[in-house]
């Protein structure tokens, strides 16, 4: 494996950080303090669309896709995108103004991968412009979700639509004022086998039966404009064409789905704790207590080093699976991509721990992006699949590989 990167990819680095420099990080504080004021819940910050016409104009836009898909895309593969989400990872909502923002990054990969030519015009195009925003429902309250197959809600096939009746939540992007549009996953034969009931279809925000019944706050924090929503599905029609890929094919689609979002999610992660590492370090060498800088003191070098030792092996290991993804596919590489969905999040949440536990109180107030940093990723312990589910699944295909090996 080699992961130096290309000309191509260091200018794509170089550029972004340089773009943050000058554009994200100056204003930084003010959209935190817009964002978390509960008077502006569910608004755009007002510099957000400015912010998108310029990295449109850089060429810092759709980084994220793994294919051309016209003018709209650079075609980076996933080894190469990786570096640049982990850029983007290093302040929550930046990702939005690089149009590579999640659900709306997996929702595009979807339609662009099974879409058909329709829904990729009405849907995937105003998507790639940054037009409109995007939710994917798949998690329910009723049930264990870990376990897809669990999902209850029912997509009927009456004459030439759908109907749709359920309850979602953890709705991804639901309470965007922009989110035109869902990605529905539901179960449209019970009795066929396990993993051919579900499917995923398209509807619309302002579909008649479609309610919001909540926001959900994490930990507090509502992550505001696109929230998480609880959504109730009643008599929801929607035209058959909607349907993505055809009937029983929704587990097809949330693998290939699954794949890369789990990429970036990772690198996201480790420019969190990455950012989180470089804000200790200039704590540690500034903070001064019982008349020594902390930087002096043994167990403060030790945490870290700890952390920068993590950080390096966890990019690594994310590395390697974005690389057998490129090279193999996401079926192959699917030890390697749980192995980085374990990993990853709890490394982020022992790095920024350290990180608030040495800046004091400073840590857990709203001064730096470190609390904000820990819900976020606590809470990817959970989406996409919670550990038990990867370390049950990774157990059991290490077994299946050296039981039967003379050793």
């Amino acid at each position: 494996m080699n992961f130096e990167y290309s000309e191509k990819i260091t200018s794509l680095q170089q550029k972004l950080t340089a773009f943050f420099e000058e554009h994200i990080l100056p204003v930084e504080k003010e959209v935190s303090t817009f964002v978390y004021d509960p008077n502006n819940r569910w608004q755009r910050w007002s510099g957000m669309n400015e912010l998108k016409i310029k990295a449109k104009e850089a060429g810092l836009w759709n980084l994220f896709l793994p294919k051309n898909y016209g003018s709209l895309s650079p075609g980076l593969s996933n080894l190469e995108y990786a570096p640049l989400a982990e850029i983007m990872g290093r302040v929550l909502w930046s990702s939005e103004v690089f149009n590579c923002n999640a659900p709306d990054t997996g929702n595009m990969e979807v339609l662009a991968k099974y879409g058909s030519s329709h829904q990729q015009e009405q849907w995937l195009k105003p998507l790639m412009n940054g037009d409109i925003r995007s939710a994917f429902l798949m998690t329910e309250p009723q049930v264990a979700s870990s376990d897809a197959t669990n999902i209850e809600t029912s997509i009927r096939r009456d004459g030439n639509d759908y109907v749709i009746n359920g309850r979602k939540w953890w709705s991804s992007g639901g309470m965007d004022p922009h989110c035109k549009i869902a990605i529905v996953m539901g179960k449209t034969d019970p009795e066929a086998a396990r993993h051919q009931q579900q499917s995923m279809i398209l509807v619309p925000m302002d579909t008649p039966g479609l309610k919001i019944i909540r926001p959900l706050s994490v930990f507090g924090f509502y992550d505001s404009p696109e929230g998480h929503a609880e959504i109730l599905l009643e008599n929801v029609r929607v035209p058959k064409e909607n349907l993505i890929l055809g009937e029983g094919r929704g587990f097809e689609i949330a693998q290939g789905r699954l794949g890369p979002g789990r990429i970036h999610h990772c690198m996201r992660l480790i420019g969190m704790a990455q950012r989180a590492l470089e804000l200790m370090s200039k704590r540690a060498s500034e903070r001064i207590a019982f008349g020594k800088t902390f930087k002096d003191y043994s167990s403060i070098r030790q945490e870290i080093a700890l952390s920068q030792c993590e950080v390096e092996q966890a990019r690594l290991l994310t590395l390697s699976a974005a690389d057998k993804m490129d090279k193999a596919g996401n079926k192959v590489s699917k030890d390697l991509i749980a192995m980085i969905k374990i990993v990853a999040p709890n490394m982020a949440l022992k790095v920024i721990d350290r990180a608030m536990q040495i800046h004091g109180g400073m840590g857990v107030g709203p001064d730096t992006p470190l609390a904000h940093f820990f819900v976020a990723a606590r809470m990817l312990r959970l989406a996409d699949g919670p550990d038990e589910v990867h370390m049950y699944q990774l157990g059991k295909s290490v077994i299946n590989t050296y039981a039967e090996k003379k050793i």
